[in-house]
This record gives structure tokens, C-alpha cells and sequence, in this order.
């Protein structure tokens, strides 16, 4: 990496990828991503699944009712999930970590994609959560928060522009929505 802010600039989710599978050295690094993200307190809380296999794909492409399918076209995936017994605060934990596996990726050129598990249900009305951890066979005090896909791009995305960036959601000292509705006068 260069530049921290050309890598934020530049990842954007990726849902379409190649069928070139990751080397273990850049699964290795995302990985590592993972297990290096600030937990409160120290306390660790995250676990990791790492699917190759493409049957778990297909099946995990449908563990909710939209915004899943890209899962069967990535090369990997990795089901992020917590202890919920460790900590009050599981959720953002794992999101530090799944955010930390997607900015690995794009730094190593690879494409990513987040699907959301938490507080989603499937097609059937049956719980994500459940599904999953029945799939996968995980234990009942892990509670799932995402998905993260992963592959080669298979689509390249322009990076968002600054002229875009929706400054009016900034706001200095305290809440205020007043300079916006006295530039709409």
C-alpha cells in the first residue's frame, strides 16, 4: 500500500469475480487482517469460517433473501462471527474485522463484498443466523454477523468522487441542518 486514502478511495464491493482461485499467501494476509482488528478490551471475541468449497458457496449464497447471491461466484468467503458470551459489543468487534479483511483484499488488487447475516432472514422466514450455524456446524453462543466475499475482479468499479462525498452529513460542534435549508432559500 501507497496510500491509506488512495485504498479507501479505491475499494468498492465487488459481486462479480473471476474463478482464479487466492494463492495461500494472500488468504493468509487476509486473514491475518482479521485476527489483528482492535477488539474491546482485548478480549478477542471473533471467530472466522473459511469456505472454499463451491456447494458451501451456493448454499451460503442463499442464507438470506437478497444480497447474497454473489457468494456462489467468489473463490472464498469467510462467515464472521462472535462469542456473544465474551462481550456486549460483539458486533462491532467483527465488523472491525470484517472491514479489516476487505481492506486487505483491495490492497493485494482483490475484489470484496460484504453480506450482511445479522437480523437477516431467508427466503423462508427462517432465521440467517440459524441456517448457518447449523451449515457449519458452529456452536450455539456464536452469533453471525457477516459474510465476506472474496475473488479476483471480475468487474472494475470507478472510484467514488470527491465531488460526490456527501459533506452536508457532516456536522461541527453540534447538529445542525440549518446551513442546508438556508442554501435551498
Amino acid at each position: 500500500m501507497n496510500n491509506f486514502s488512495d485504498l479507501i478511495t479505491r475499494r468498492r464491493s465487488t459481486r462479480k469475480f473471476t474463478d482464479e482461485l487466492l494463492s495461500p499467501d494472500q488468504v493468509e494476509l487476509i486473514l491475518k487482517a482479521a485476527l489483528k482488528a482492535p477488539t474491546s478490551k482485548n478480549s478477542r471475541p471473533c471467530h472466522f469460517i473459511v469456505v472454499e468449497d463451491k456447494e458451501i458457496l451456493a448454499k451460503l449464497s442463499a442464507s438470506k433473501k437478497h444480497g447474497g447471491a454473489f457468494l456462489s461466484g467468489c473463490t472464498l468467503a469467510v462467515v464472521v462471527a462472535a462469542d456473544v458470551t465474551i462481550t456486549d459489543v460483539w458486533i462491532e468487534d467483527a465488523s472491525l474485522a470484517s472491514i479489516y479483511m476487505q481492506l486487505q483484499a483491495e490492497d493485494l488488487g482483490l475484489g470484496s463484498c460484504w453480506c450482511q447475516i445479522r437480523n437477516r432472514q431467508r427466503e423462508d422466514e427462517t432465521d440467517s443466523n440459524d441456517y448457518i450455524r447449523g451449515l457449519l456446524n458452529m456452536p450455539y453462543q456464536l452469533d453471525i454477523l457477516s459474510i465476506i466475499g472474496f475473488g479476483h475482479k471480475d468487474q472494475l468499479r470507478q472510484p467514488i468522487k470527491e465531488d460526490q462525498l456527501p459533506w452536508e452529513n457532516v456536522h461541527i460542534g453540534t447538529f445542525s441542518l440549518l446551513e442546508k435549508k438556508e442554501e435551498e432559500k
